[in-house]
């Protein structure tokens, strides 16, 4: 059987003390409440769709001011990050979306409204679908 973390008990009497005050499923415990708190982090919830000219990536991030949202492409993906208040914590949002290589970067496009961040991504005119007439 294999075991990804080994939980071991005290060897001699010795030992007991260290583990007096002490659950033995202590360590399990912290590591279940890591699990659930990286499960609970906020993400930021995103559509990717597309048309023949365009591909879009849509994102709701509601009570973030413009001044906020960070958006960025690197290495073949969208990159995006916001911040809002939340009572007297800052709630940090981030999320990356691959987009395909054939954006043309330098006509990305983007747009914040109602809580709707809107990002245009223009496709390659090398790969648009063309009509080809028949002779």
């Amino acid at each position: 059987m294999n075991h990804l973390i080994r939980y071991t008990y005290p060897r001699s009497a010795n030992q007991s003390y260290l583990f007096a005050n002490r659950s033995l499923w202590s360590g399990l415990e912290a590591e279940i409440d890591q699990l659930f708190q990286a499960a609970q982090a906020p993400r930021v919830p995103v559509e990717v769709y597309e048309d023949k000219d365009n591909t879009y990536v849509r994102a709701e991030l509601p009570g973030v001011s413009r001044e906020a949202i960070n958006l960025e492409i690197a290495e073949g993906y969208l990159n995006l990050s916001a911040s809002r208040k939340q009572g007297e914590e800052t709630l940090n949002l981030n999320r990356s979306v691959a987009i395909p290589e054939t954006v043309q970067a330098d006509k990305i496009a983007a747009t914040y409204e109602n809580g709707v961040l809107t990002v245009t991504l223009p496709k390659a005119e090398a790969i648009k679908p063309r009509k080809i007439t028949l002779n």
